[in-house]
């Protein structure tokens, strides 16, 4: 049987080849976190490289993705489906092994790793989701769901601030499964770090409620198991092992420097590292020993055996909830649910109300039927609506409920949103104002990246904010969210579209999707059968015209009822005008091009686009010809009323905009 240090450099050697051949990586944080992985692996990790998505597996996040040949080497050496030909196309076009890990790329790759600190947001994620599923699920002689998070991080994703927002709240919501590795090496791509990073991340982490081992050698075995054995002990406070490593450990000259961080080591010293490794075979190759050291599927299927047996025993008991359980691990709805009648009676009952009031009555209404929801919202809740009838607040002595009181956690929000949807079993939404939808921008993107199914609940949409001024009014924002490639934005100008957005949003299993909601009231708009079906298609004809039209108004949210008062008086003036509300323009981009032809015909030229937003954003749809009502300043304080005029909102500047564009 190979030795430890054997099976870490396994990893070593791998790690500095694959990087060597690619000519770019990152060899340091492997080479440096190989013995902390060889003993969590080998020793504690449950997990069945036959079947990655096994519910009740651990989950391991590589929080500093750029090592990401520390985990690929990982996968390849237990047994996934990672060939040793996707080792050696490191970095290359269509591998799997992408420069960061990408979730959907190799198997055991649990989510997209790669802006510092996420992946630790994303591991905080994924263990609310574990303690508030065990706490839905379990019941008495029934243990269904227990397993553990483990993270690695690096200096990197400690200085990031979102660490902090992360961190702090695992540890109110003591989240004693999730167990955090820290690679203190001292190194950054600058060099090293004591020049601008000077925290004790020790004490630091006990301020937020952490169990801390401090100053553990990250080469030492011995001491890393000791270090998870007193972790696994601590099962009110997650848990922070500090591990004092080297970069580049084996690396004779660069070992313990910034230059083997992000740069491959070279020939010369590759070799130099076989030699001090005491790892003489010829690059990417492992001998049989050292594979049969590391493959763990034997053992993997066995612990997924006796968990199919606990499983098939707690069905036999709890029949309903085991159905319910595999549903929801499954992503599948709820076959039964009402989601598109809610949408005509909201049709029916024709309430003037705020879309952001009318997406509290669809959470009241979707609530009861998905229990997988999992709300939240950013110290905001009285503002963004989103504590639904049916509520229970996450805490720590409680953790079965379904909301989550984020605090003023922005970023964190959205990337701990995104572990608990790579987790599964849950549906998360989470809440602020759409402004600073700018704080939690990149794990927006993540999940758009990651095709994962978040929903945000972005209320106080425009300049309508009103007296808070422009610092909390957005302009730019719903530009910055429908240029994202596959999130899927939603600005319904009533109640009716708000329920359609949130009925497409629950059944999007693709991507994430943005709810843009009004602070204030908006009125009803009538629809035949035929426009409420439209709806989904992300624009449709709210009010047509008498033959072809001469102007075409595009408008979305608030502004649709504007639209709908020029065009009516512009009817009466003999004028042919059709209004087409665009509440999700990702939506309508997808159609086929018959469907956004017979919404926006070619042949009409003469366009105007009203939305109290950026107003570049419109030219597409309106083309040279057209013109287009928006913002291209930052707003103002004052009350809405006036700011709505002052910017040229108003029905007479549409009016004369319509008059003057017609001739």
């Amino acid at each position: 049987m190979p030795s430890r240090f054997e099976l870490a450099n396994a990893i070593r050697a791998l790690s500095m080849d694959a990087v060597q051949k690619a000519k770019s990586g990152h060899p340091g944080a492997p080479m440096g976190m190989a013995d902390i992985a060889e003993v969590l692996w080998n020793d504690y990790l449950k997990h069945n490289p036959n079947d990655p998505k096994w519910p009740d597996r651990d989950r391991f996040v590589l929080s500093n993705g750029h090592g990401s040949m520390l985990l690929y080497s990982l996968l390849h050496l237990t047994g996934y489906e990672l060939e040793l030909e996707q080792l050696r196309n490191f970095r290359q076009l269509h591998s799997k092994t992408a420069g960061h890990p990408e979730f959907g790329y190799a198997p055991g790759v649990e989510t997209t790793t790669g802006p510092l600190g996420q992946g630790l947001a994303n591991a905080v994620g994924m263990a609310i989701a574990e303690k508030t599923l065990a706490a839905q699920f379990n019941r008495p002689g029934h243990t269904i769901v227990d397993h553990n998070t483990y993270c690695f991080v690096g200096d990197g994703c400690m200085m990031e601030g979102i660490s902090h927002e992360v961190c702090s709240l695992a540890g109110t919501l003591g989240l004693g499964k999730l167990t955090v590795f820290y690679d203190d090496n001292g190194i950054s791509i600058d060099g090293e770090v004591e020049g601008w990073f000077t925290d004790d991340t020790a004490k630091r982490f006990e301020a937020y409620g952490w169990h801390v081992v401090p100053n553990v050698d990250g080469h030492d075995p011995e001491q890393i198991k000791a270090a998870i054995e007193l972790a696994r002990s601590h099962e009110e406070k997650p848990s922070l092992i500090v591990c004092k490593t080297i970069i580049g450990f084996g690396a004779p000259n660069k070992q313990g420097k910034e230059e083997c961080h992000g740069a491959p080591l070279g020939d010369e010293e590759v070799a130099a590292a076989r030699k001090q490794l005491d790892w003489p075979h010829a690059p990417f190759h492992v001998p049989e020993p050292v594979y049969q050291g590391w493959d763990a599927r034997e053992r993997g299927k066995s612990q997924q055996d006796e968990w199919q047996t606990r499983f098939d025993r707690y069905r036999d008991e709890h029949p309903e909830l085991a159905k319910e359980f595999s549903r929801r691990t499954q992503c599948k709805l709820p076959a039964e649910i009402t989601s598109e009648a809610f949408i005509e009676k909201m049709q029916q009952q024709g309430e003037t109300i705020a879309t952001r009031k009318a997406s509290l009555l669809c959470l009241n209404e979707l609530g009861p039927q998905l229990p997988e929801l999992l709300g939240g919202s950013a110290d905001l809740a009285p503002s963004n609506l989103t504590f639904w009838s049916g509520a229970k607040p996450i805490s720590r002595e409680n953790p079965g409920g379904n909301y989550l009181h984020y605090g003023v956690r922005e970023f964190g929000m959205g990337a701990i949103m995104n572990g608990i949807v790579l987790h599964g079993g849950f549906i998360p939404y989470g809440a602020t104002f759409l402004i600073f939808m700018e704080y939690m921008r990149n794990s927006v993107r993540m999940a758009a990246l990651m095709g994962k199914r978040a929903i945000y609940v972005f209320t106080h949409d425009s300049i309508g904010l009103g007296e808070d001024g422009p610092t909390h009014q957005p302009i730019e924002q719903l530009t910055n969210l429908r240029s994202t490639p596959n999130l899927c934005t939603w600005r319904p100008c009533d109640a009716v579209e708000t329920a359609a957005a949130w009925d497409a949003a629950i059944k999007r299993n693709s991507g994430p999707t943005a709810l843009v909601l009004s602070r204030q009231n908006l009125p009803h708009q009538e629809r035949s059968k035929q426009q409420l079906a439209e709806i989904q298609r992300g624009a449709y004809v709210l009010k047509e015209c008498q033959g072809t039209p001469e102007l075409i108004l595009i408008a979305t949210g608030s502004e649709v009822a504007l639209a709908m008062e020029a065009a009516a008086e512009l009817e009466s003036q003999g004028r042919a005008v059709r209004v087409v509300s665009m509440p999700s323009a990702y939506r309508f981009d997808g159609q086929d091009a018959e469907y956004r032809e017979k919404v926006l015909p070619r042949a009409v030229t003469k366009r105007i686009a009203i939305e109290a937003g950026h107003a570049d954003y419109w030219y597409k749809y309106v083309g040279l010809d057209g013109r287009v009502i928006g913002m291209t300043t930052y707003g103002e304080s004052a009350p809405a009323g006036d700011l709505f005029k002052h910017f040229g909102f108003t029905k007479e500047n549409l009016l004369a905009q319509a008059r003057e564009l017609l001739g």
